[in-house]
């Protein structure tokens, strides 16, 4: 049964203790095999009185946005087609990679493209799950697509997985995968 002992600055919310402790177990079951309900993690605080590194005081910094909202403040800033806001997730030179290989590195291209395929998107989120290499993060959205072909029609159900890198809080690339050109070939065959 580990015990994990983490010591931080007073100052971190309640929420960011609470991520630290889940992400020490996450660490402590994938390394060991250890079993969730058998890991323990204590977090001691210090006063910022009591912490000093580089011979002069510090105190805690912002806890950082999670990868994940990211990703979510993303999609919904695309969805909603407010480009500027989605514009400001993406790092210099992101990559956006969809269906057939098509690559975008400019919002506006990316939704000339989804006009020619449907009038509007949208997305229903099954899960979201994280996986971390240091300060970098891999995203994966599973779920479920629906919306209004560009006949008027309405389509639902349809598979997607998008897979997003993230670096230093912006995302470098995004990784498409759905089922939308299937559907519209059972569209055709049914018309």
């Amino acid at each position: 049964m580990p015990l994990i002992e983490c010591t931080l600055i007073e100052g971190y919310d309640a929420d960011t203790r609470r991520l630290v402790s889940e992400r020490l177990t996450d660490a402590a079951c994938s390394a060991i095999g250890a079993s969730p309900e058998f890991v323990i993690v204590t977090i001691k605080e210090v006063a910022p009185e009591n912490y000093m590194r580089g011979r002069s005081q510090k105190t805690p910094a912002p806890a950082p946005l999670q990868p994940d909202e990211i990703v979510k403040k993303f999609l919904i800033s695309m969805q909603d087609r407010r480009l500027d806001d989605a514009q400001k997730w993406l790092a210099d030179g992101a990559q956006m990679i969809f269906p057939d290989g098509q690559c975008f590195t400019d919002l506006s291209d990316l939704v000339a493209w989804t006009r020619t395929r449907y009038q509007s998107v949208s997305k229903t989120f099954e899960r979201i799950e994280t996986a971390f290499k240091g300060q970098d993060a891999s995203v994966y959205c599973y779920g479920t697509l629906h919306g209004i072909w560009l006949d008027g029609r309405h389509f639902e159900n349809i598979r997607f997985i998008d897979r997003f890198g993230i670096s230093n809080g912006k995302i470098t690339h995004q990784e498409v995968w759905n089922d939308l050109a299937q559907a519209e070939v059972l569209k055709i065959e049914r018309d």
